[in-house]
């Protein structure tokens, strides 16, 4: 399955995709399963995104990753044994004044913040970085060509 975005997923993976599940739906079913601090970890990274990007797109993608996207990815949901992984596609080109990105801070594209059992989410700084990566994917769309006569 390539990706799967407001419409339902038309097909079946490995992952276990039900058929004509819909992205958000698909979330839903994922925090459900985890059944522990990285559901209620994932949910609420989740609730702060659509608070900080009201209008966001639930995507699902490579074989069972949540992404968030407006204009193009602001970042993934990925649940690991000891970590929850906020992956930001453009983070390398976010400000990060209260210095939340903590992993993949070598590359030149991504940034990541990773969440481990029992931390604190600053949730102010967090929906100010989810906002400014919105606002950076709006900004490199192409301005709309006018039709003149």
């Amino acid at each position: 399955m390539k990706k799967a975005t407001a419409e339902a997923v038309k097909e079946g993976g490995s992952d276990g995709v039900l058929q004509g599940e819909t992205p958000s739906r698909l979330i839903d079913a994922r925090i459900g399963e985890l059944r522990d601090w990285r559901g209620e970890t994932l949910a609420r990274v989740r609730s702060l995104i659509k608070q900080a990007v009201p209008d966001v797109v639930e995507e699902w993608k490579w074989r069972g990753v949540p992404v968030w996207s407006h204009g193009g990815i602001i970042c993934t949901g990925e649940t690991y044994k000891n970590v929850v992984k906020m992956t930001f596609a453009k983070g390398a080109s976010l400000e990060d004044p209260s210095r939340l990105f903590n992993s993949s801070l070598e590359g030149n594209t991504r940034r990541a913040i990773d969440i481990h059992e029992g931390e604190e989410i600053d949730e102010r700084a967090l929906m100010a970085l989810i906002r400014a990566a919105a606002a950076l994917n709006m900004s490199k769309k192409p301005a709309a060509r006018s039709s003149r006569s």
